[in-house]
């Protein structure tokens, strides 16, 4: 199956992709909302209900707002290279988890995203009242797996 059709397919299929897509398929967190779709050997995440998947967007909206310095991003209409993308979804829910919970250990994978992001929302009424700098050093202090590096023969 060539690129053009899979994406077109993709979209087709997956009309609701997860915005957690990367760190859910990267192992790093899980969700109640979510489930798996498997297309042409590859897997994908699909948000089940619209209300999460608006709550999702509107926290990482914010969150890349907050983040603009840390990750080095010029905008925020831009998209972000998969590495960013990434770390800002990982490095955003440990933060948030962190300052939920500062007493107890980091899981790994956060359990629920879409629990987490509620249990802000009551807290702090909202996404605009977040301790974001406790969220952002957690982003910027998140780094994915290295590169391997290839040995010279």
């Amino acid at each position: 199956m060539d690129e053009e059709a899979y994406r077109r397919i993709y979209r087709e299929v997956n009309d609701r992709q997860c915005h957690y897509e990367k760190a859910i398929l990267g192992t790093h967190g899980s969700c109640s909302r979510m489930r798996k779709i498997c297309l042409a050997e590859r897997e994908a995440v699909h948000c089940e209900e619209t209300g999460a998947h608006e709550q999702c967007s509107e926290y990482l909206e914010a969150l890349r707002r907050a983040t603009l310095f840390a990750l080095r991003t010029a905008g925020e209409g831009s998209r972000l290279p998969h590495a960013k993308a990434i770390r800002l979804q990982v490095g955003g829910l440990r933060g948030l988890h962190r300052a939920l919970h500062p007493d107890t250990p980091l899981p790994e994978p956060i359990p629920n995203i879409h629990g987490l992001l509620e249990e802000a929302r009551e807290r702090w009424g909202g996404f605009g009242e977040l301790p974001w700098t406790e969220i952002v050093q957690a982003v910027a202090a998140w780094e994915g797996r290295r590169p391997k590096r290839r040995r010279k023969r």
